[in-house]
């Protein structure tokens, strides 16, 4: 059974690296782990009664007996409308990457029946975004591709202390790759960076049941400092310029070198209140903060010349509730609604992270049997339509709109 558990983990730890990254707004955080917590609007850090707890709160897998697996995989459709104010042109166009991006997780737990103690495995996704735009827009210069991946191994050890209170915490080793590309003068020339890195931090959580009908949840998750580490080009075509001496030849560039650059992901808390009026009733609130503000302007380091690129973000809320019911021969339906806050200032803004605030509606259903469980959610997230006045080529309208499926299976050993 371990070695199969491993080869698994081998198998979703080389997917995730394979898989593009995905963007679904919140900043670029990926807060979908399991179809159940999806279902419910991500509102599950005072349930995190499955293995994706180790994600959601870690302190929750004390609930969980035996040796417990669950796979799960998001896949999300999503594009960003951009209308721009241009001096006596108005340009309409939308993000290109519009197919679906999945991405999967693996979570594994274990707790003998008689010992306080529990240890569980993630391996997950809780940051990425990708956006591509065609080579002929008028933003080329601003933002042309973008992509981060970041892929996290997090081991984790909770511990009951006593029948009401668990806590819970485990480090994270946590692997990133980032490429990001713009145009420089005239349609087919590029600058672009890529690069990856190794960064480490550790997540936490405490679970508190001081009654039947009431659960509480906190987790905390580091923040994280990644180096990208990689090479920069910069290719522009050969091109002549009219002068009143007769036509003066310009040669292209075909520059390549050693680069770096690096983030300051966030530091994350999420609060969780579960009522629980009968046992097959289960609503939760969720406040989740996240510490944006530690993005500010990241230098892109080369020997040509270091490079500046702003984010400069401001830290946002997330308010996230769900409902699940529970019915006979173990099937339960939810639904759950996400409200998230812009986290880039319209000072700061730039299309390659066209953040905006986010409406998030889901619902899903599924069914546990004696070893076995599956779960299935669907999620719409809108992004209204945002307007940018700066005047800069980025000036105008951005609204976004996602579709997404999760699915989760899993199995009790």
């Amino acid at each position: 059974m371990k070695t199969a558990q491993f080869h698994l983990s081998r198998i979703v730890i080389g997917a995730l690296l394979a898989l593009p990254a995905v963007s679904h707004g919140l900043g670029f955080r990926i807060t979908d782990q399991s179809a159940a917590a999806t279902a419910r609007g991500n509102a599950f850090t005072a349930t995190a009664d499955n293995p994706s707890a180790i994600f959601y709160n870690p302190a929750g897998i004390t609930q969980l007996e035996g040796t417990r697996a669950l796979l799960g995989a998001y896949a999300i459709t999503l594009k960003t409308d951009v209308s721009l104010d241009l001096p006596g042109d108005d340009s309409n166009f939308s993000s290109i990457n519009d197919e679906f991006q999945t991405v999967p997780s693996l979570y594994i737990t274990w707790k003998s029946k008689e010992s306080p103690i529990a240890l569980g495995l993630g391996v997950y996704a809780p940051y990425g975004f990708a956006v591509e735009y065609a080579d002929d827009t008028p933003i080329r210069t601003l933002a042309r591709k973008g992509s981060i991946q970041y892929i996290t191994i997090n081991p984790v050890i909770a511990w009951k202390i006593h029948d009401t209170l668990s806590i819970a915490a485990g480090p994270t080793i946590n692997y990133g790759e980032a490429v990001l590309q713009r145009g420089v003068l005239a349609v087919g020339d590029s600058f672009k960076f890529k690069g990856d890195g190794v960064a480490y931090g550790f997540n936490a959580g405490i679970m508190w049941n001081p009654h039947r009908m009431h659960q509480f949840g906190l987790t905390y998750r580091s923040a994280t400092r990644l180096t990208f580490s990689g090479r920069s080009s910069l290719e522009t075509a050969p091109f002549t310029v009219a002068t009143p001496f007769g036509p003066f030849p310009v040669a292209g560039i075909d520059r390549h070198e050693d680069a770096d650059a690096t983030f300051d992901f966030p530091q994350n808390v999420v609060f969780g209140y579960s009522l629980r009026p009968a046992e097959d009733w289960n609503l939760e609130f969720n406040i989740d903060w996240t510490d944006w503000d530690s993005l500010e302007t990241v230098m892109l380091r080369q020997p040509s010349g270091d490079a500046a690129i702003p984010f400069n973000w401001r830290s946002s809320f997330i308010y996230s509730v769900g409902l699940t019911k529970k019915f006979s021969h173990g099937v339960n339906v939810s639904v759950g609604y996400m409200y998230s806050e812009n986290s880039v200032p319209n000072e700061d803004f730039n299309p390659q992270i066209p953040d905006t605030t986010r409406h998030i509606f889901s619902a899903g259903f599924g069914q546990s049997y004696e070893h076995f469980d599956w779960q299935l959610a669907y999620q719409y997230a809108y992004g209204p339509e945002r307007t940018i006045d700066n005047g800069t080529l980025a000036d105008g309208g951005y609204s976004f709109a996602a579709h997404a499926i999760s699915l989760s299976l899993g199995y009790r050993f």
